[in-house]
């Protein structure tokens, strides 16, 4: 319980520190989008972008945290039976790693004005995340023919919750990059890009971090 607080301390601590970074790094005058204004009547290092994403990582923090509390507490219960995890996770943890990874060199190269540094970095980013999708279905086959229905165990039913709920927010993430990437295969210029190649790396940070987490608590019980 107390290693698990600590991961969750520092997933908080990762969106914290982020938000501190942005509003200090952020440049007002070469950001779209700007929300508030200061007390001298100038614009906020604020991008409306950055403060819609900051909120939606507070909001994920705390339903994740919320989850990982109640499988704290629910295991402790005498029917708990743990589940044998299937190899395939840590496959899967290698993957989204490696998608982290290319989504950050994708970022640095927007932040460089590298077009073809940027198209490669979201094109393995994709890749990897497709196929990180494909190992938690695999893992999810594997358990259901080991005979680890939902209903049948509160630690299989926390199992397929847990990571479903973490491949939905991967798919939303998905949906952006989607969109990037199109902007970036179609000729659009790199500082128009830039910015929400910056946000996602975040976003694919934010998931990694919260699977890591994750998977510590499944490997633990």
């Amino acid at each position: 319980m107390e290693i698990t607080l600590i991961f969750l301390a520092l997933l908080m601590a990762f969106v914290v520190g982020w938000l501190i970074k942005q509003s200090i790094n952020t440049r007002p005058w070469a950001e779209e989008g700007v929300i508030g204004y200061d007390h001298a009547g100038g614009p906020l290092s604020w991008p409306a972008k950055k403060v819609g994403l900051a909120a939606f990582l507070a909001v994920v923090t705390s339903l994740f945290m919320l989850f990982f509390s109640a499988y704290n507490l629910r295991r402790e219960y005498p029917d708990w039976a743990a589940l044998n995890d299937p190899d395939i996770l840590w496959l899967s943890t290698l993957l989204l790693l490696l998608a982290s990874v290319f989504y950050q060199k994708a970022s640095n190269a927007a932040k460089r004005s590298e077009e073809s540094g940027i198209r490669v970095g979201l094109v393995m980013a994709g890749v990897f995340t497709f196929c990180f999708l494909a190992g938690q279905v695999w893992a999810w086959q594997i358990i259901h023919e080991q005979g680890a229905f939902l209903a049948s165990n509160p630690a299989n039913a926390f199992f397929y919750i847990l990571t479903g709920l973490h491949a939905l927010h991967i798919l939303g993430g998905l949906w952006v990059w989607g969109r990037s990437t199109i902007k970036v295969w179609s000729g659009e210029e790199a500082y128009k890009v830039r910015l929400s190649v910056e946000l996602c790396s975040v976003y694919w940070h934010f998931l990694l971090v919260l699977w890591l987490i994750m998977f510590y608590l499944l490997l633990s019980t």
